[in-house]
């Protein structure tokens, strides 16, 4: 298990210290680009089909449901929604950026509503990011009744059934929490999904296509972190401090960071 997380830290570390392509601008800030891929010579996992036993007419009238867990994009191995986020470069596990590493946008932005929709017997988003002070809410347009169960260090616990056709607000804002927050529907087992919560903004969710881009970071070295739920940090525990990258003015196009997120 260590030699796997040391050879995929090891395989960050050589994309992000010595493959990146920048282009030279004015400035401070920066546009981060990148791709979480599958290893090449492994085979792509096959999406199993879940066990739809609650609602079936409603639920399977698009056809199976299948695991959203571990989604590889057989095309390109491109891994959605595996979560890349910056830091300062320490080993700190408080250490937060300084309010001149904050672009001054961001100053302007203001707490959003973050929802999260049940339209047909799964979560979307699955991976929800969201900010320090933000509100969650859970959506459910479906012509059956939801479940929102969350619980948490730091942002209470709620076990909500949200009515067909209607909505739940979550009723306070989001303060920080280190790890992420499951949500299920207890009336529908197979659905679940994560949020993250941030203080700041350097932060991305990969497409379909394991493409991720973080916009106005600060230009200087940092460390890129990268998670997915069924594996955690990419480098095990200690990927949780994330490898070190120089992130340079204009746009820095990262080469593809190989992630087994199927390794024991």
């Amino acid at each position: 298990m260590r030699r796997v997380w040391f050879l995929a830290a090891a395989a960050l570390a050589a994309a992000v210290s010595f493959a990146p392509t920048s282009t030279a601008a004015d400035g401070d800030w920066a546009s981060l680009k990148g791709q979480i891929k599958f290893p090449e010579a492994k085979a792509v996992p096959e999406r199993k089909k879940l066990d739809v036993s609650q609602d079936k007419a409603h639920c399977l009238s698009k056809g199976d449901i299948l695991d959203e867990s571990l989604i590889v994009n057989p095309k390109n191995k491109g891994i959605k929604n595996v979560v890349v986020w910056l830091r300062p470069d320490n080993m700190n596990a408080k250490a937060k950026f300084e309010a001149n590493q904050i672009h001054p946008d961001d100053a302007k932005r203001k707490p959003a509503k973050v929802t999260i929709d049940q339209p047909c017997c799964m979560f979307v988003s699955r991976i929800t990011l969201a900010r320090v002070g933000d509100t969650i809410a859970a959506k459910n347009p479906a012509p059956v009744a939801h479940n929102f169960f969350w619980t948490s260090a730091n942002n209470g616990e709620f076990n909500v059934t949200v009515a067909k056709e209607s909505a739940w607000d979550m009723p306070q804002a989001l303060v920080a929490e280190a790890s992420p927050i499951q949500f299920k529907c207890t009336i529908h087992p197979w659905m679940a999904g994560y949020v993250r919560i941030f203080d700041h903004p350097y932060y991305a969710v990969t497409d379909e296509d394991g493409k991720f881009e973080i916009k106005n970071a600060p230009v200087g070295n940092f460390r890129m972190v990268v998670w997915q739920e069924k594996q955690g940090f990419l480098g095990g525990k200690d990927g949780r401090f994330g490898t070190p990258i120089e992130v340079k003015a204009g746009t820095t196009e990262l080469k593809p960071v190989d992630f087994d997120i199927t390794a024991p």
